[in-house]
C-alpha cells in the first residue's frame, strides 16, 4: 500500500502519463490509486484517529450539495469525480506515514520529484523547452505539464518542499549533504525562474520561521527586511508588489468579488468551480475561492481541515518529554521535533503561496497534509502524552474562528481598496 501511495505522488507529481506517448491516454493514474484504495481496504492498519478522516468526506459531501443547491443536480457527480479521487488519495497516504522511516521516505520523494520539475525548469529557461515539450511562458516564466502548467504551482512545490531538502540535508554524510543541499539550492533557482511573487515570499516565510527558530525574532525580521529587498532587485515582479500594480488590483477586487458572492449565497456558497462565472478572474486567494464556493458550511469544514494540520505540529513542538526516562527517550524526542518542525515549515510555504492562489482543491497539497496527519498518528502511538484532538471536543471552536477570519478578510480588502 505505502509502495503504491508514493508511486500515486510521483505519478501526480512528475505526470510522465501526460507527455510519454505510450502513457498518453492510459488510465495510469486512476488504476494506481484504485489499487492503493483496495490495498487500503484490506489493510488492518487502517486508523481514524485524526479529525481529519471526518472532515474531509464532509467537505467532498458539501461541494456535491453547493452545485445541487445552485441549480445544476449533475454537478454533484461531477464533483465526486473530481474531489473523489483526492480524498481517497489523502485517506491511503494518511493511513502509511505512520512512521518515521515512512514519512522520511515521502519527504524524499516530494523532493526528488520536485526537483526533475526545477530540472525541467532549467531546460526550459536554456532552450525554449522542456523535455515535456512545453516551452517556456511568453513572459519567460516556467511551467510544467498538467496541474503544474501554472508557473505559480511550481514556485508553491518548490516553496513547499524546500524545507524537506534542508531536513534531508542533516541526515546523510558527507555527500548526502551536498546532494540535499544541492537539491535545495536547484528549487531555490527553481522557484527564482518560476517569477511567482507569492512563492518568493513563501520561501522568504519558510526561511524567516527557521531563523526565528535559531536565532530569536528580532533577527528573523531583520534578514526578512533584507531578504524581500534582495527579492525587489532579483525579481520584476516583486517590484511591481503594490496594491496599484494591475495583477495586484485584479485580485483585490478578486477578493471583494468573492467576499460579495459570500455574502449573497452566505451556506452553501455560488457552487464548487463556479467562481468564474460571477467574476472575470479567479479568486487569487484559496481562503476566498472556498468561502464564495461553498459558503459558511463548506468554508468552516476546510478552515478546520487545514488548521489541525499546523495544531499538530504545534502540539510536537510545543510538548515537553520525560527527561526522566533517559537521554534516549530525550533524543527520539528531538529527533521527532525536527520531522514536526519540517513539515510545519512546508505547511507554511504552502499556504503563503495558497493565500494568493487558488489552490482550495489541488491534490498537492492535500497529499502534504496526509503526511503531517499520518506523522502526527504515528508519533501519538510512540508518545503517548501528545494530546488527541477530537472533533466531537472542539468542533464549536471553529464556528468563532472562520467568523474572525471571515472579518479580517473583509478588513483587509476595504483596507487595500481604500490604498489605490
Amino acid at each position: 500500500m505505502f509502495l503504491l501511495s508514493l508511486l500515486y505522488l510521483v505519478l501526480t507529481i512528475i505526470r510522465p502519463q501526460d507527455y510519454l506517448p505510450g502513457l498518453v491516454g492510459v488510465p495510469v493514474l486512476p488504476v494506481v490509486l484504485v489499487l492503493a484504495f483496495l490495498a487500503w481496504l484490506m489493510s488492518t492498519a487502517k486508523t481514524f484517529a485524526a479529525p481529519q478522516f471526518l472532515i474531509l468526506p464532509v467537505f467532498l459531501v458539501v461541494l456535491m450539495i453547493s452545485q445541487v443547491v445552485n441549480g445544476w443536480s449533475g454537478g454533484a457527480l461531477d464533483e465526486l469525480a473530481k474531489f473523489g479521487p483526492t480524498v481517497i488519495a489523502f485517506f491511503v497516504l494518511a493511513t502509511c506515514c505512520n512512521s518515521q522511516r515512512r514519512v522520511i521516505v515521502a519527504m524524499t520523494v516530494f523532493v526528488l520529484c520536485a526537483v526533475v520539475l526545477a530540472l525541467h525548469g532549467v531546460e526550459q529557461a536554456d532552450t525554449g523547452v522542456g523535455w515535456t515539450g512545453i516551452p517556456i511562458g511568453e513572459d519567460g516564466r516556467i511551467q510544467y505539464v498538467g496541474i503544474f502548467n501554472d508557473p505559480n504551482d511550481l514556485g508553491l512545490l518548490f516553496a513547499a518542499t524546500l524545507p524537506m531538502a534542508v531536513f534531508l540535508s542533516r541526515r546523510g554524510g558527507f555527500f548526502g549533504r551536498i546532494f540535499w543541499l544541492a537539491a535545495a539550492a536547484l528549487l531555490l533557482y527553481g522557484t527564482y525562474l518560476t517569477n511567482s511573487r507569492g512563492a518568493m515570499l513563501s520561501v522568504l516565510v519558510v526561511a524567516g520561521i527557521y531563523i526565528w527558530r535559531r536565532r530569536g525574532m528580532v533577527t528573523a525580521g531583520v534578514l526578512g527586511v533584507i531578504g524581500l529587498a534582495c527579492m525587489q532587485v532579483l525579481s520584476s515582479r516583486m517590484q511591481d508588489l503594490d496594491v496599484d500594480d494591475e495583477s495586484a488590483y485584479g485580485r483585490v477586487d478578486a477578493w471583494y468579488s468573492g467576499l460579495h458572492m459570500f455574502m449573497s449565497h452566505p451556506v452553501f456558497g455560488v457552487g464548487a468551480g463556479n467562481f468564474t462565472e460571477y467574476n472575470d478572474l479567479t479568486a487569487h486567494n484559496s481562503f476566498v475561492l472556498v468561502l464564495a464556493e461553498t459558503g459558511f458550511v463548506g468554508y468552516i469544514l476546510w478552515l478546520a481541515f487545514v488548521s489541525y494540520g499546523f495544531l499538530m505540529m504545534l502540539a510536537v513542538l510545543r510538548h515537553k518529554p520525560d527527561t526522566a526516562a533517559g537521554p534516549e527517550h530525550v533524543d527520539e524526542w528531538r529527533g521527532e521535533c525536527g520531522i514536526a518542525f519540517t513539515l510545519l515549515s512546508s505547511l507554511c510555504g504552502l499556504f503563503t503561496s495558497a493565500f494568493f492562489l487558488s489552490r482550495s482543491y489541488t491534490v498537492v497539497m492535500y497529499l502534504l497534509i496526509a503526511v503531517v496527519v499520518g506523522y502526527y498518528m504515528g508519533v501519538r502511538q510512540r508518545f503517548p502524552g501528545l494530546p488527541a484532538f477530537r472533533l466531537s471536543e472542539s468542533w464549536w471552536r471553529w464556528v468563532p474562528a472562520a467568523v474572525g477570519s471571515i472579518a479580517v478578510m473583509f478588513v483587509v480588502v476595504a483596507v487595500l481598496l481604500r490604498s489605490v
